[in-house]
């Protein structure tokens, strides 16, 4: 049975920067996204460009049911799973009492529940390909509590722990759990707007997807635990690591 690295919102930014990264490796994909976000013809260009099979299925998975039906759908295929990466994610930003509570209801489902739905769905298919291997992307924001992004914080910051904590009980299996925890990127037109009006080490951190992806994959390759991409994120990391609280608290108080 072929076996295929499986990534969520692969259709655009990061998780289409991934696709690219694993397709120039030669690697088999399965590619979830979103119904008309273009997945359809960048799967055609990469099994065109790489003479790699590629597997596409334009799928909403902020429910349980489209999560179980993706994988029955892959079986179907008779394609088994090596690698997945849970790169699906819901962005926000805003107050909390001015956010609509079905949006941020929804993020949760798509940024916890799917990707955790979904190691559960293929973990007899790791284990069968064992050594294998999941990575879940997860956000600077899992470390840093900043106004404006409390949902969306509080997910990535579940995903950082959740795959710490999975990572040793699946070690026994040979199958390797890491969890990159990108900055700021240029991975859409709004973001890219965005990110030319910072000024400072906060523009200097933004990094383009097609750089992040390669630090990403070389690193998930090697069983890396915790991925961040981009030196001046390192630094942050660092500064996080030795500033006093109530430092970081004034640095942050008025982040977007």
């Amino acid at each position: 049975m072929k076996t295929y690295t499986l990534i969520t919102g692969a259709s655009r930014g990061f998780g289409k920067a991934l696709a690219l990264e694993y397709a120039k490796k030669q690697t088999n994909l399965v590619l979830v996204a979103l119904p008309n976000s273009g997945l359809l013809l960048l799967s055609n260009f990469l099994k065109d460009n790489f003479k790699i099979d590629v597997l596409a299925f334009e799928i909403d998975l902020s429910s349980k049911e489209n999560c179980i039906q993706l994988c029955s759908e892959i079986k179907r295929e008779g394609a088994s799973v090596k690698y997945l990466i849970n790169n699906a994610g819901m962005l926000s930003n805003g107050l909390f009492e001015n956010m609509d509570e079905d949006y941020f209801l929804n993020q949760i489902n798509v940024n916890v529940s799917t990707p955790t739905l979904l190691i559960k769905l293929f973990i007899d298919d790791f284990k069968a390909n064992a050594p294998s291997g999941i990575l879940n992307v997860s956000s600077m924001a899992s470390f840093f509590h900043l106004p404006k992004k409390q949902v969306y914080g509080g997910t990535k910051a579940y995903l950082l722990s959740f795959s710490k904590s999975l990572r040793k009980e699946l070690k026994p299996y040979n199958i390797s759990v890491s969890i990159v925890c990108p900055g700021g990127m240029n991975t859409t037109t709004n973001l890219c707007l965005q990110n030319r009006t910072l000024s400072g080490i906060s523009r200097s951190s933004i990094l383009n997807p097609e750089e992040a992806a390669k630090i990403t994959v070389d690193q998930f390759t090697k069983g890396k635990e915790v991925i961040i991409p981009g030196k001046m994120n390192k630094v942050f990391m660092f500064l996080n690591s030795i500033l006093p609280t109530g430092i970081k608290n004034r640095l942050t108080s008025n982040a977007i």
